[in-house]
Order: C-alpha cells, then structure tokens, then sequence
C-alpha cells in the first residue's frame, strides 16, 4: 500500500472525511487544535490514547493528510467493516502488537506514510490513559521519524466500549459529556529515545499523551 493513494482512493478518502466531519461537527461539536505541528509531508508515528471505536476518524478529521491507520487483523474478517477499513488505508496488524505489526508500522513509514497507532494496545476501560504495551517500545527504538502525540476526549461518553448504541452533543447547545475534541501536540524528536530504557521511554511517551488528552479536555469544555 503506497503512503498516498491513488486518485480513486483520495476521492473515496475525501468522501469519507468531509462526510463525517459534517456529522461530527453538527452532532458531537466537534473541536480539533494543533493540527500545524504534523510535518505537511515525509513519513510521520502519529500516537493517540483510545476511548472509543470513533478515534481512527475523528484524529483523520485533525489531521491534514492521508492517514495510515493500524486495525487489529480480525476486523479485516468482518465483510462490512473490513472492507471499509481497507479503503480507508487500514493496515492489519496482530492484537499484542509483536514483529508482524512492528514490521506494518516501519514498512509504511518506509513509504513516506503518516501512521497512527494506539499504543495502549487497545479501547479504554475507563476513560483515562492506559498503560502503554510493551511491544511499544522496540517500535519507538527503530522509527527515524518525528513522532507526534495526540490526545482524544469525549469519544469515551460518546461510544465507549461499553455502550451498544452512541451518545450526542450537538453544535450550539452547551457543551457534554459527549462533546468530542482532539489535540495534535509538536513532534518528538526520536533521538529523545535513543539510550532510554524500556520502562522509561514508555513512561515519557504516555506522559505526552497524558498531556494531549488534558488539552483536549480543556478544548472540548470551552
């Protein structure tokens, strides 16, 4: 899969994007911030904390650029939603995130791509920032690119994983526990990593992803 898709593939992207970003917009308010610190072009690790089956869209919604996106290998087996996935530019990769997914994740950055991954591995219980998976970590030591932090907030009370049907907020009334908002942070540098240890570079890592989620609690509240 090349980093940017081809003229069907921008088309049915496009299509998806101004689409949902209507529907979010007017029903869950949408609010999005910081979206100038992703590089514009070149092969960017995009993170992100996971509240909810909605965060793959709402970060592309935050993000000027063509996203690869990471899914767990059995929702491809799924007929609807694998195929939609796919034409989305999702990539398969296996649940504890070990050298197949690992080796996904470099292969798309090797083509230039903007990747975003969830590296707590998995949707939220609670609402906060989960422990980070190990796994993680052997990915941070071998990505060459600028690594860009991102938090969510709101999808949790919008459709957590514990909930069969989603919740709304809709534009122009007071902001709820529903209203979604995301938060691009500025690019790591992955030189920061380099000599950290396992423990403390996850640490670091979901302290900044700590951080993003705070801000776009703050956004969401406004």
């Amino acid at each position: 899969m090349s980093a940017r898709p081809n003229l069907i593939g921008r088309l049915w992207y496009d299509t998806v994007f101004w689409s949902t970003f209507t529907v979010w917009t007017f029903a869950s308010s949408l609010r999005r911030s910081g979206w100038g610190n992703l590089p514009k072009d070149g092969p960017v690790l995009i993170v992100a904390n996971h509240q909810s089956m909605l965060d793959p869209n709402v970060i592309g919604l935050a993000c000027r650029r063509y996203l690869m996106y990471l899914a767990r290998k059995n929702l491809f087996e799924q007929p609807v939603l694998g195929w939609f996935i796919r034409s989305v530019n999702a990539v398969p990769i296996d649940r504890g995130f070990g050298k197949e997914g690992i080796q996904s994740v470099l292969d798309a950055l090797g083509r230039g791509g903007a990747v975003l991954m969830f590296p707590e591995g998995e949707r939220t219980h609670t609402g906060e920032v989960q422990p980070l998976k190990p796994g993680v970590s052997l990915l941070i030591k071998r990505v060459k690119c600028p690594i860009v932090p991102v938090g969510v907030a709101g999808t949790y009370a919008a459709f957590s994983r514990h909930m069969k049907f989603p919740r709304f907020s809709p534009l122009f009334l007071t902001p709820g526990p529903a209203t979604i908002a995301v938060s691009v942070g500025k690019p790591i540098d992955p030189e920061r990593y380099k000599g950290m240890d396992r423990d403390a570079m996850l640490a670091d890592l979901r302290e900044h992803l700590v951080k993003q989620f705070a801000e776009a609690e703050n956004l969401r509240r406004k």
